[in-house]
């Protein structure tokens, strides 16, 4: 890269500390001109990342801050490339002037992710460990930052390459055969590919199946509460949310739209949805109410169907439960603080997970924050890396799964080189999409503008 980047690292708001990174050929000359270490000296002169005391300048020359900075030379920095971090005071002010003075100096304005895409580039970390840069920034639970942590240390990049490489010995093999066609074939030749080819569709298989998990660990489940009028839905949403997120009367008609809050069950985050009640109404706005209500139930991977333990089921309740056929739910037999009325028998015939909670005591609430994860397929889980947590690794996985099926059958059949040749480069050519070795420019390119500026 011919130029030199600078960029905050940290977050917009004033903070006691703000980072500014920096990367290109040009940052230890860049870095020595507004950058003076206590006791003289150039900072481009300290060993590598040993944290150095001085006086920070603006483009004018003027001390703005007192702070620390590092360099780091290349190519043991985290882009390849000569770096600098600066540590100075979280003031906006003093962010601002200093990258003016580096833009001064020459460096530029570093792009979203500019700095992981240079790391990627100079061979630092694959294209799944770029991805994972991004995921470790913007997860929401631990397990989500551990499954990343794992995929930066490459445990997706790693298993990948290793399937990549038997593909193309395998492929090898076979064009070897290919250059003499008037020899005959060893069967140990086709034995021997039938069951790389049959380990690995296998494994990419396995692998492709974990994103449905990994989807919810990264971007969490949306969940729809449905019930007719109160039977407490509101009042499970605020004990759920630990707030008072919604309106909770016991007028029937009172949630007329949707109401949004969001919550952490374990690795699972939980976006959940307060919906009007369901009955047969003739006013308008409750009827539109419903209308979303149902929308958003068609929307969501789960629903939590709330029925009023305390009284007998209803035509409404009926029609929740007609409206939740075929939907993953939770059904949730609400005020378990007062008397049962409810055939709870008749509710177990349509609902495989039941759990009877109070909204207004707690009561239960435990039981219903343990049986979620179980119900999502979360329960059990790792977080080693193995989850992919990517709709393009995942589609790539499948992709490759798909080539690699196609060249065991052909040698299974004892069909020609060729044929078994295409299917595995076609599969070869999509682990390397995941890597990043055979992947086209516009797409990396988008894959890092999702990214912060400053990572």
């Amino acid at each position: 890269m011919s130029k030199t980047i600078a960029a905050v690292a940290t977050g917009p708001a004033a903070g006691p500390i703000g980072i500014i990174r920096v990367s290109g050929p040009q940052t230890l000359a860049i870095v020595d001109t507004i950058f003076t270490p206590q006791g003289g000296g150039a900072l481009s002169e300290r060993p590598n990342r040993l944290l150095t005391y001085g006086a920070l300048h603006s483009r004018d020359g003027k001390v703005i801050d007192h702070c620390l900075c590092c360099v780091m030379h290349a190519p043991n920095s985290y882009t390849g490339e000569d770096m600098a971090e600066i540590q100075c005071h979280g003031s906006p002010a003093v962010l601002s002037e200093t990258l003016s003075a580096l833009f001064a100096k020459g460096a530029v304005q570093a792009e979203p992710g500019e700095f992981t895409r240079r790391a990627f580039l100079a061979g630092k970390m694959d294209l799944s460990g770029a991805e994972a840069v991004h995921d470790l920034v913007t997860a929401v639970t631990t397990q989500a930052a551990e499954n990343a942590a794992a995929q930066l240390d490459g445990v997706v990049g790693t298993h990948i390459f290793e399937i990549r490489q038997q593909l193309v010995d395998l492929v090898a093999e076979f064009l070897a055969v290919v250059d003499y066609p008037d020899e005959e074939i060893d069967s140990h030749l086709f034995d021997s590919a039938c069951e790389i080819l049959h380990r690995a569709t296998s494994e990419l298989y396995d692998m492709a199946e974990t994103y449905e998990r990994g989807r919810i660990l990264r971007e969490g489940i949306p969940c729809a509460i449905l019930g007719r009028p109160n039977a407490g839905k509101s009042s499970l949403l605020n004990a759920l949310a630990g707030v008072d997120r919604a309106i909770v009367t016991n007028i029937p008609g009172t949630t007329r739209d949707v109401i949004e809050e969001t919550i952490r069950i374990g690795a699972v985050v939980l976006r959940l949805y307060d919906t009007a009640g369901l009955r047969d109404t003739q006013d308008p706005v409750e009827k539109m109410g419903i209308d979303r209500a149902m929308k958003q139930a068609q929307a969501s991977s789960l629903i939590l169907a709330v029925f009023d333990s305390s009284d007998h089921i209803s035509d409404d309740d009926l029609m929740v439960i007609a409206r939740t056929h075929g939907k993953r739910t939770i059904a949730v037999l609400n005020k378990s603080d007062l008397p049962s009325e409810l055939d709870v028998q008749n509710i177990q015939r349509h609902f495989d997970y039941v759990v009877s909670v109070s909204a207004k005591t707690g009561e239960g609430l435990k039981e219903l924050y343990d049986l979620i994860p179980k119900v999502v397929g979360m329960d059990g889980m790792s977080f080693d890396g193995s989850t992919i947590t990517n709709a393009r690794q995942a589609a790539a996985l499948v992709r490759a799964a798909e080539r690699c099926e196609e060249a065991f059958v052909a040698a299974q059949l004892g069909m020609t080189p060729d044929a078994i040749v295409m299917d595995a480069e076609g599969a070869i050519a999509a682990l390397g999409e995941i890597t990043g070795q055979t992947v086209r420019d516009d797409i990396v390119s988008t894959i890092f503008s999702k990214f912060c500026v400053g990572k």
